[in-house]
C-alpha cells in the first residue's frame, strides 16, 4: 500500500537577537508541520555562519542587530545563497524599512505586529518563490515612492513649508525667513503647485502622506 508521497519539511533558521522573540517564532512555526526550525542566532555573524552550514530553506531575519543590519546581511546571504528563502521581520516597518528589503534581495516583509499566520505564509511564499518579492504594502509603498520622486522640493521651499506646518501666516513666515512678503506668497504658491493642493490643509496632508514632511520633526531654520 502506498500512502502518498512524502514531502519534506520547509527548514528555517530565525535570526533576532531577541531570545523571546526567538521562542515565540519557533513555537509558530512548529505549530505547522509544514515547517522545521532548524537554527537560530542572535547575530549576522552567527546567521551567516549557520545559513552556510545548515542550508535552510527560509531564514526569517530582524533588521536590527547588534554587530549590523539585516539588511545588509540579507544582501550577503542572497548572493551567497541565491536559493534560500529570505523573510524580513522587523518592528521598524516603514517605506524606508519596505524598500530596502526589496533591494537587498529579500523574499518578503512583514512587520513584527502581523499575526503568526502571515509570518507562516511569508515563509512559504519565501521558500516556493525566493525571488519574487511581497508584502502587504508594498504597492501603496511603490506609489508612495514614485509620487515623492516626482515632487522635488527646493531647501527654501521646504523651510517654507515647514513654517507652514508650523502655523505661520505669510507675514510672519517672511519675517521669520528674511524675504518680502510677496516672495513667500510666491513660494506657497510653488509649493501648492508641486503637491497638486488647493490650499495649506491640503498641501500638509499631501506633504505628511507622501512622506515629504514628517510630522513636523524638523526644526525649520532660516
Amino acid at each position: 500500500m502506498n500512502g502518498g508521497p512524502l514531502t519534506m519539511p520547509i527548514t528555517v533558521l530565525l535570526v533576532d537577537d531577541h531570545d523571546l522573540i526567538r521562542q515565540g517564532l519557533r513555537r509558530s512555526f512548529e505549530l505547522d508541520p509544514t515547517f522545521q526550525v532548524v537554527g537560530e542566532a542572535g547575530s549576522i555573524e552567527a546567521a551567516l555562519e549557520l545559513a552556510d552550514s545548515l542550508t535552510p530553506n527560509v531564514i526569517i531575519m530582524d533588521i536590527r542587530l547588534p554587530d549590523g543590519s539585516g539588511l545588509d546581511a540579507t544582501s550577503t546571504l542572497r548572493s551567497r545563497h541565491p536559493t534560500v528563502g529570505i523573510v524580513v521581520l522587523t518592528m521598524y516597518a516603514g517605506d524606508e524599512q519596505l524598500m530596502g528589503a526589496l533591494e537587498a534581495g529579500a523574499s518578503a516583509f512583514v512587520p513584527k505586529n502581523a499575526p503568526a499566520a502571515e509570518v507562516l505564509a511569508a515563509a512559504k511564499h519565501a521558500a516556493a518563490s525566493p525571488s519574487a518579492f511581497a508584502a502587504a504594502d508594498l504597492a501603496a509603498a511603490m506609489r508612495r515612492r514614485m509620487a515623492t520622486d516626482r515632487i522635488r522640493l527646493t531647501d527654501r521651499e521646504m523651510q517654507v513649508l515647514r513654517l507652514l506646518a508650523d502655523g505661520l501666516n505669510v507675514a510672519a513666515l517672511a519675517k521669520t525667513l528674511f524675504i518680502s512678503e510677496s516672495t513667500a506668497k510666491s513660494h506657497i504658491a510653488k509649493i501648492y503647485e508641486k503637491l497638486g493642493a488647493a490650499n495649506r490643509t491640503q498641501a500638509l496632508m499631501t506633504a505628511l502622506k507622501l512622506g515629504v514632511l514628517t510630522n513636523n520633526a524638523d526644526s525649520p531654520t532660516a
